[in-house]
């Protein structure tokens, strides 16, 4: 069970970085605050939550992680997210059911970037692959939980990730042997960006 912990101080004039493991956080330095929150959208909602109702609150979220490819070609490239969904429930069948909607996607920005799924699922089968890929560039297993509960909470939100592996059979492996580079080039991206 991956425990939150919070590494440094969050103050009102800088940002936050969430990440959900240790081996996404391990080249970040001390300059900025560091929040692991553990895999998975439960884990991601009830650190950020904690953190953020015990104040101060940071100046802005900014989440730094992995995420599967959904498409080719996207595999080792860094992007910031425009747009995140959630993909694990079933909104149609809540709506009517309910007549209210539950997961709709977020914007987060009005630039160009790729929209992200979020849910409880590494993906690495290919069925699973290609009906995600009809609605998300990438998939990961926090985004949308962070940028739901920063919302909610009136603190802007960033969502940053580097594609570790392209979502298929091979993308645990993929991950464990990539992770380490990957968390390099995040650190690099908050040294030259926050």
């Amino acid at each position: 069970m991956g425990a939150m912990r919070l590494l440094g101080t969050i103050t009102p004039d800088r940002p936050l970085i969430v990440v959900a493991v240790r081996e996404e956080a391990a080249h970040l330095g001390e300059r900025l605050p560091v929040l692991l929150t553990g895999i998975g959208k439960i884990n991601a909602t009830a650190a950020l939550a904690t953190v953020l109702a015990q104040g101060p609150r940071p100046a802005e979220v900014v989440n730094l992680g992995t995420a599967g490819a959904l498409r080719p070609g996207l595999a080792g490239t860094t992007h910031e997210i425009s747009r995140v969904l959630q993909h694990d429930i079933d909104t149609p069948v809540l709506r009517e059911l309910t007549g209210r909607t539950y997961g709709d996607a977020i914007t987060l920005t009005d630039g160009v970037g790729p929209t992200l799924a979020t849910g409880d699922l590494f993906v690495s089968d290919p069925q699973a692959r290609e009906r995600l890929a009809l609605q998300a560039d990438l998939v990961d297993m926090e985004g949308y939980a962070l940028a739901t509960v920063a919302r909610r909470a009136g603190v802007p939100v960033r969502l940053v990730k580097h594609v570790s592996d392209e979502a298929d059979d091979g993308a645990a492996r993929t991950w464990r042997d990539s992770v380490d580079a990957c968390a390099k080039i995040l650190a690099v991206w908050a040294d030259e960006r926050l």
